[in-house]
């Protein structure tokens, strides 16, 4: 049923009511945002700004459209012509774009605009894009191995069974770079294939930072040649490239390429070949 056109007319000026309210909201966004934020206020304008264009919205499809039920014959298949006509004059006055639906048109896309614009502000904020950052570490070929101290470590430093913290020269403390250095016995492990270089002496170095959850893992069992994380209980085997053996964690932990400088210190051959940390990474795969 069609509603009388004073009607309509106060349920457009109400409608543009809302979508007013929402566009205003919005820009109040904006401007708090810009002046520093402050979370009680910037959530009681996102509840006005969405709330407005909601109201507008139903208000809109409630009193404005065409009201159903709407019931079709299902016979007889053809029309008359006298409904042929009458319904192509419908249509043609629906289609029309008359003064209200432009004015309703337009603040709704006031109310939007401003909306989307409130919105740059807290997109911008979130900085950069990482892009290949989070799969580089410190270390780089030639890289001195140093303890936290920053003394170099030579290769005749750690006795088998030993285990230190290592970082890449210049970068003591760096998080993502923080490695564990053990020595084992060359006679007790086969280095896995491709990284028959990446162990001399014994020494082998893995990050420190759990595949599980990103904690340190810093517990070395020499009698089983056992890495323990002690956040979660995994434990990873140092002789088979740092697989996990128990706990959590499902993927190894990515190992540092080691060699012996001239000078008789361990120095890296290249960063990590693969990215340290929890195993999202590999998702998917």
């Amino acid at each position: 049923m069609n509603r009388p056109a004073r009607d309509q007319r106060s349920f457009a000026r109400a409608i543009g009511g809302a979508f007013a309210l929402s566009a205003a909201a919005s820009i109040g966004l904006t401007v708090v945002y810009a002046l520093g934020g402050q979370p009680q206020i910037e959530g009681a304008l996102i509840g006005a700004s969405l709330g407005g264009l909601a109201l507008g919205f139903v208000w809109w499809g409630t009193h404005l459209l065409p009201q159903g039920p709407f019931v079709e014959e299902r016979e007889p298949l053809t029309s008359a012509p006298a409904e042929r006509l009458a319904f192509t004059e419908d249509f043609t006055r629906l289609a029309q774009e008359t003064p209200r639906r432009r004015f309703l048109g337009r603040m709704l896309l006031v109310a939007v605009g401003a909306l989307a614009a409130a919105a740059v502000f807290p997109i911008r904020s979130l900085g950069p894009g990482p892009g290949r950052s989070l799969f580089r570490t410190a270390w780089r070929r030639g890289s001195k191995l140093v303890t936290e101290e920053g003394g170099p470590v030579a290769v005749g430093d750690l006795p088998v069974g030993g285990v230190v913290t290592v970082f890449a020269e210049a970068s003591v403390g760096v998080a993502d770079s923080q490695t564990i250095l053990v020595r084992v016995d060359p006679a007790s492990f086969r280095p896995l294939p491709g990284r028959e270089t990446w162990s001399p002496q014994g020494y082998l170095a893995y990050s420190k930072i759990c595949t599980h959850a990103g904690c340190p893992v810093g517990l070395y069992e020499q009698s089983t040649n056992s890495l323990f994380c002690p956040c979660h209980q995994s434990v990873f085997d140092v002789v088979d490239g740092a697989k996990p053996v128990a706990g959590p964690a499902t993927r190894p932990l990515p190992q540092l390429p080691l060699e012996v400088g001239p000078d008789g210190l361990l120095r890296a051959q290249s960063d990590f070949t693969e990215p340290v940390g929890p195993g999202y990474w590999n998702e998917g795969s």
